[in-house]
């Protein structure tokens, strides 16, 4: 099968590579960038092909010689680019953190029989995954609890933090809306807020907030209580509302020596700087899902625990392995038709078949992404 990956970032190339390795892919990888695509010169079973991935027309047209699309473009484009695909009459699956509704692509989708899975990442992606296959296993469910973070080893001031992946895409995290549900209820929150200290073994103490990661889960699943927090080392929080207090974050242009300049634009641009891992540095990746519900006439909790650390054989990141190797995982099971459902389709739709739940968890599993899983009673 010719797979053609849309992106050539830190998660693009980690996408690529995996994909690469298996006989049955012919792989090309499409950028913009010719330092990002001369990274992946010389990879076996791989090619490169430099293309502007905001012209549609471009992408759509490059689409027509291979048979399944990935896309792995920063947010602000991944609407769109997941829409060419669609309409270049291919399958995709796609990682990119989009603000827009996937659903309005579904009669597209559906309209041609494509499967089209959606926020195949970490989280979203992992996390709905699991609350999609505990609503099928358990009797009914009452709470649904993710914290994540992908996190630098060493700790700078004044931030205590790089961003694994575009520096635009987490401050998109930090000023928008979140969405929780609580008894039953949307409800709509700033970012940044119920801030919280949790400890985790190995890592230590880190604190976690409110950010938007529910997405979909608010529309596919009827779980009563759910909430998505980011973690972060202690601290972070109170830097990034002190930068929006001021208007960093304001998306309102300023007129500034006769230059319509936006703050946000100014903020992402000088971050990045800071926020930028350097060659060597490492990452890690920490998660946790708890899911409360009624198993036989018992309440129990389902807690997965999730710490990944960077390859430093490979120089892959933990934030390009955990998301990167999600989505080849998905890839793998839309490209064998292990999972055939035509539409859009976000990761909790896909965890409520058992044997694709299991297929992805073994392919993360058997990449050295492993989650641990513990059930317990609750009593009270």
């Amino acid at each position: 099968m010719k797979i053609a990956v849309l992106g050539a970032g830190r998660v693009g190339r980690a996408i690529a590579r995996d994909l690469a390795r298996d006989e049955e892919f012919q792989v090309t990888v499409m950028d913009r960038d010719p330092g990002a695509l001369g990274a992946l010169q010389g990879t076996p079973g791989l090619a490169t092909f430099q293309v502007d991935l905001s012209d549609l027309d471009a992408v759509r047209k490059a689409m027509k010689d291979h048979e399944m699309g990935v896309g792995a473009v920063p947010g602000s484009m991944g609407y769109r680019t997941l829409q060419a695909i669609l309409e270049a009459g291919r399958p995709a699956v796609d990682i990119a953190f989009f603000p827009e509704d996937p659903f309005l692509l579904d009669g597209l989708a559906k309209a041609q029989g494509l499967v089209a899975v959606v926020d195949a990442g970490i989280a979203p992606g992992c996390s709905n995954l699991i609350l999609g296959r505990m609503e099928e296993e358990l009797d009914s469910t009452s709470r649904f609890e993710c914290l994540v973070g992908g996190l630098p080893v060493l700790r700078h001031w004044p931030f205590q933090y790089k961003a694994p992946f575009s520096p635009a895409d987490v401050l998109e995290e930090y000023t928008r809306p979140a969405r929780l549900r609580r008894n039953g209820k949307t409800v709509t929150l700033p970012a940044l807020t119920e801030v919280e200290a949790v400890d985790f073994e190995e890592v230590g103490a880190l604190e976690a907030f409110n950010t938007d990661g529910l997405r979909t889960l608010l529309r596919t699943c009827e779980t009563p209580d759910m909430v998505e927090k980011t973690l972060r080392y202690p601290g972070h929080a109170e830097w990034m509302r002190g930068l929006r207090k001021a208007g960093f974050f304001d998306r309102t242009p300023m007129d500034i020596g006769g230059a319509s300049v936006s703050p946000l634009d100014v903020t992402a641009r000088l971050l990045e700087r800071d926020w930028t891992f350097r060659e060597g540095e490492e990452d890690l990746t920490v998660m946790r899902v708890r899911v409360d519900g009624l198993a036989g006439g018992k309440k129990v909790r389902h807690s997965f625990f999730l710490l990944d650390r960077s390859d430093p054989g490979t120089g892959t990141s933990s934030m390009a392995r955990t998301t990167g190797y999600t989505c080849t995982a998905m890839v793998r099971l839309v490209a064998r038709k292990l999972y055939t459902e035509p539409g859009i389709t976000p990761p909790e739709l896909v965890g409520r078949d058992a044997a694709a739940f299991d297929f992805v968890m073994k392919e993360l599993e058997a990449r050295g992404v492993t989650f641990r899983r513990h059930v317990e009673e609750l009593h009270g």
